[in-house]
């Protein structure tokens, strides 16, 4: 994982006041986040430079295009073979994320489909890259915690 230097109290608040209205305009930020306005710009440029805040890109939902389903594909992979194998997997456009584990699966691979049938063909898809030996496919029923950070950020801006 990539090093990244560790947010502050400061930092979280204005995160927080981003994540509220992720719209705001600067001024608005360093209103609701109690910093100035030029305090605010150069700690968004500092979190952007240093990767701590992420892209847009988690905030689109894949069933807007056309993408209800979701489903986790556990993934082993042939010895040495990880990264060529991870660098097929980013070239299928409903690969969404793919995480290295440890124990007896080494990727866990996430991914969306239109229908079943189009699941069936992506986790085929996962299967023919070289270097896959195995894979299991579960299919996500339904989202019961989402992708989340303001809890930690709160917890971060108390101390």
């Amino acid at each position: 994982m990539p090093h990244r230097e560790r947010i502050d109290s400061t930092d979280a608040r204005l995160l927080l006041a981003l994540t509220a209205h992720p719209r705001a305009t600067t001024v608005a930020l360093a209103e609701a986040s109690g910093l100035s306005r030029n305090t605010v710009q150069a700690r968004l440029a500092a979190l952007d430079r240093s990767g701590a805040v992420g892209s847009f890109e988690r905030r689109v939902d894949p069933s807007a295009l056309g993408y209800p389903l979701t489903a986790f594909v556990t993934t082993q992979v042939a010895q040495r073979r990880l990264e060529e194998v991870a660098n097929a997997l980013a070239a299928i456009p409903e690969v969404l994320q793919v995480h290295g584990l440890s124990g007896d699966t080494d990727l866990l691979v996430h991914v969306v489909a239109a229908d079943a049938e189009d699941l069936y063909r992506v986790a085929g898809l996962i299967l023919d890259v070289p270097g896959v030996e195995r894979t299991n496919t579960a299919l996500a029923m339904r989202q019961m915690v989402g992708y989340r950070i303001a809890p930690l950020l709160r917890r971060t801006a108390a101390r």
